[in-house]
């Protein structure tokens, strides 16, 4: 088996990019409802998504949405078009497995339901763990993951569990039907083609983020460096510049006699 590779365009000849930035446009569009914005301009949303308007248009003109000029897109009809094409009008079952701090912090994650995705299960492997209350959860063992796939016609399984034991979670998932996976192992999991995998990995997040504040660290002290030096040239070199005409000296070296130097 090998990790499948998406092609460069989703459903319907959709760019892979443009899909990656519709939750973006989602989110965005969610905020402005709740505000109780009804219309918006390409220019607003792409400035609360984070892209370029021109950008945007460009993505939504893929969902047949191009939007009214001089009045910009109705926020209620655009968040059912982007729901739409995300197939977000329908509901998601979805099963976790692992239910450590990260499972348990996702199964009571109350932003999936109104989002499309219904938690159908909480499954783990520690016989500790079975049988306890997670978010209106009772946790299933591990060994039921074929049952609770077919129970309920699982379509998204999301992998939680400890790098030593996600790929043989995942051989399983898909062995039972599921072709959707979350996977927050940090691990590369292998899938035959056919099957999509989202790798969530926070400790890459936070490395990719320390490097830039570290160079932003750098960067700073490096300024910093550079003005002190400006600042000490400077008054090395005031220091050894003759006094200009209309300056005045002091002579005495207590302030009590000044002299005026004449150019001539």
């Amino acid at each position: 088996m090998s990790r499948r590779t998406s092609s460069a365009h989703g459903s319907h000849g959709i760019p892979e990019a443009t899909v990656a930035r519709l939750p973006v446009y989602l989110r965005a569009l969610y905020a402005l409802a709740d505000r109780g914005i009804a219309t918006v301009s390409s220019e607003e949303l792409a400035a609360s998504a984070g892209v370029n308007s021109a950008k945007l248009r460009k993505d939504l003109s893929h969902l047949g949405s191009y939007g009214t000029r001089g009045v910009g897109y109705d926020v209620e009809y655009l968040v059912y078009q982007v729901s739409r094409e995300l197939g977000l009008t329908q509901d998601w079952p979805v099963v976790i497995v692992g239910a450590g701090n990260l499972g348990r912090a996702l199964a009571n994650y109350g932003g999936f339901a109104s989002r499309g995705f219904r938690i159908a299960a909480l499954l783990d492997a520690d016989p500790g763990v079975v049988g306890s209350q997670i978010a209106r959860h009772t946790v299933r063992s591990a060994a039921d993951l074929e049952t609770v796939v077919k129970e309920h016609a699982v379509s998204i399984g999301v992998i939680a569990t400890p790098a030593v034991s996600a790929q043989d979670v995942c051989d399983r998932l898909v062995a039972a039907g599921v072709t959707s996976i979350l996977n927050f192992a940090p691990i590369v999991l292998s899938v035959p083609s056919g099957v999509d995998v989202r790798k969530v990995d926070l400790s890459i997040e936070l490395q990719i983020l320390a490097f830039h504040a570290q160079r932003r660290a750098l960067v700073g002290v490096a300024h910093l460096g550079e003005r002190e030096w400006q600042e000490r040239r400077a008054r090395r070199t005031g220091a050894r510049e003759p006094a200009e005409a209309g300056q005045s000296l002091d002579l005495s070296g207590n302030g009590g006699v000044e002299a005026q130097a004449v150019g001539t």
